[in-house]
């Protein structure tokens, strides 16, 4: 078990780069330290390599973190899939649906940071279709045009995103997100809060 004055330091495994600021960022609210994140591909190459990290946190603590999209019906059906059977030092967290929906749960950051009224922003984030296009929503009517340019894709351009919509958003969970209050409105959040907490614990 970890000493209250020693941090915990996991190893990680993430979609991309936003994820990885996000895992950095919940990590750091309970205590955690992250040493190395793998993955940062996309989910089909997290799939692929997920036998790997599962017999590493046979050893030492391990955080994985995937969003649910479409993929399944739930997080524990999702779960069951990537998960067959429990692993000693492994914390696998799912973001419903996607990891935006924990950023847009810290509502009053967010608008801020958007230039967008706090009104305009989902009171219950993980219920959304999809999280990813109502941030952009939020930041076509931003007031800020290097917001819009920044994260609204170009007509045409066949994008789902803008330019720099990863790295607005990576701008926003170093500088301006909090993972206490964001977890208030997200029961996904709340459980991943919780469960690396458990890990502190129990490693």
């Amino acid at each position: 078990m970890v000493s209250s004055t020693e941090a915990l330091w996991v190893n990680g495994a993430v979609e991309g780069p936003t994820d990885e600021a996000v895992l950095r960022r919940v990590a750091d609210h309970v205590g955690i330290r992250i040493d190395s994140v793998h993955g940062m591909n996309g989910k089909p190459d997290l799939r692929q390599h997920m036998a790997g990290y599962l017999n590493a946190a046979r050893l030492s603590p391990w955080v994985i973190l995937v969003d649910l999209n479409h993929e399944a019906e739930c997080a524990p059906i999702m779960r069951e899939e990537w998960v067959r059977r429990p692993v000693p030092f492994l914390c696998f967290r799912i973001a419903v649906r996607q990891v935006e929906s924990w950023l847009l749960a810290d509502r009053e950051r967010i608008a801020r940071f958007l230039r967008v009224p706090v009104s305009q922003v989902s009171l219950n984030p993980d219920t959304l279709d999809n999280a990813r296009d109502a941030m952009v929503a939020l930041a076509g009517r931003s007031r800020k045009t290097a917001i819009r340019e920044d994260m609204v894709p170009r007509p045409g351009g066949g994008r789902a995103t803008g330019p720099a919509y990863a790295s607005r958003l990576i701008e926003f969970v170093n500088r301006e997100w909090r993972p206490g209050v964001a977890a208030t409105r997200s029961e996904s959040l709340r459980r991943c809060l919780g469960r690396l907490s458990d890990l502190c614990l129990h490693a």
